[in-house]
């Protein structure tokens, strides 16, 4: 055979040697594409009949050891009858689910106060799509029953909602979805695994946005779907067809996530329940939304579900005053960064109203249980008093401008 020319010696270079040694960290494998032998074993592992990878879309060994990890969490461990599969963001994993489990016809009950971006897919796209959907109060079991049809397919709910934290009781719901058949999804990213498991209480899939508490450090965006065998095999076959796949260095940077999660929820749930006490009996408060104050609506079924002592690590803050006040209060803060999103190792904080939930009207506000003055805290991993000290100033402000 004669020599080979220098592009073709260029692309086919070795690759490295595969360590016979177990790594500590898990590798990271970029690749798009994987090579074969025979046209046979390719066939076979599109088919399914044998394990392997062919194209990343499809999967990744990165990605895949990312969704089984959040499994073994969600599920009990590594060797427990649950399976996952990885998306490229929350809302990948939340529309690829919905769109697995629906069709034309079929009908939705979900939270009223659910995520804003999830409730305009099912009000707005999956209606185009003729998937129907009633809003109702989740936490009236009365009503979820009575809002179920015979076309019903799915109960959607989220384990702690936002910026409320109103408390989903997961096993009055999943009696209520087996007895019409319908699939119960749990949107967990609130909670995470550290704070609760929906899986153990009778829901058969779990949403998260995994760019939140499981990635923890704000720099990798991705989300995730677990539960029973049979409703995620939908959701893999619908995801393979819409090709929202977790890319594998946001996977790697999940994963690492995945390893300090109950260090940081420990210290964020504590920190939430002593910021919730502080704050809550300043004269310019009116209300303080956090689980792990007795006042709370869910505080009882939060320590029946949730892990011990453990309530999450959002709070929301409505001080007295209009929309103004809530936007004064936020502007206060010096401590707490003014941000998008949660779940990460600094606080954030964000006034409701003009922010995620900027669409509704103060009536419309109102009618969500949601006060126009509304700021929502992610708790961080900074210490109490600082915090602390930085709310209560702010508020202070709040009442010397009023």
């Amino acid at each position: 055979m004669s020599p080979q020319g220098e592009n073709t010696r260029a692309v086919g270079l070795p690759t490295g040697p595969v360590p016979a040694e177990r790594p500590v960290r898990m590798p990271v494998y970029r690749s798009t594409t994987y090579a074969f032998d025979t046209s046979q074993e390719y066939a076979d592992v599109l088919d399914g009949v044998r394990a392997g990878y062919s194209y990343a879309r499809i999967d990744n060994p990165t990605s895949e050891a990312f969704a089984r990890a959040l499994a073994a969490m969600e599920g009990g461990g590594p060797d427990a009858a649950v399976r996952g599969q990885a998306f490229a963001s929350g809302m990948a994993a939340i529309s690829t689910t919905l769109l697995a489990l629906t069709s034309a016809g079929s009908h939705v009950v979900a939270a009223r106060s659910i995520y804003g971006n999830t409730y305009s897919l099912l009000d707005g796209l999956l209606r185009r799509f003729g998937v129907d959907t009633d809003f109702v109060d989740i936490t009236d079991l009365d009503a979820v029953r009575a809002a179920v049809r015979t076309q019903t397919a799915v109960v959607f709910t989220e384990t702690l909602s936002n910026p409320t934290m109103t408390v989903s009781d997961i096993p009055g719901l999943a009696e209520v979805a087996a007895e019409a058949g319908a699939v119960l999804v749990v949107d967990s990213t609130f909670a995470s695994p550290a704070v609760c498991r929906p899986l153990e209480h009778g829901a058969d899939l779990v949403v998260h946005s995994a760019t939140k508490y499981i990635g923890g450090h704000s720099d990798a965006t991705g989300g995730a779907v677990v539960g029973r065998p049979e409703p995620v095999a939908a959701v893999r076959a619908a995801r393979i067809d819409l090709g929202p796949c977790l890319a594998p260095d946001e996977a790697f940077l999940l994963h690492r996530g995945l390893e300090t999660l109950p260090l940081r929820m420990a210290r964020q749930c504590a920190t939430a329940a002593e910021f919730a006490a502080a704050v809550a009996g300043h004269p310019a408060v009116a209300r303080v939304d956090y689980p792990g104050l007795p006042g709370h609506q869910g505080h009882e079924l939060a320590g029946a579900l949730f892990d011990a002592g453990r309530y999450g690590a959002v709070v929301t803050v409505t001080p007295r005053g209009g929309r103004a006040a809530g936007m004064v209060f936020a502007d206060g803060l010096r401590v707490a960064s003014i941000a998008a999103s949660l779940g990460g190792t600094h606080t954030l904080a964000g006034h409701v109203g003009s922010t995620t939930h900027r669409q509704l009207s103060d009536e419309a506000l109102e009618a969500a249980g949601i006060g126009p003055a509304a700021v929502r805290f992610s708790i961080g991993v900074e210490e109490p008093a600082d915090l602390i000290e930085d709310a209560l100033a702010a508020l202070d402000r709040c009442t010397s401008d009023g």
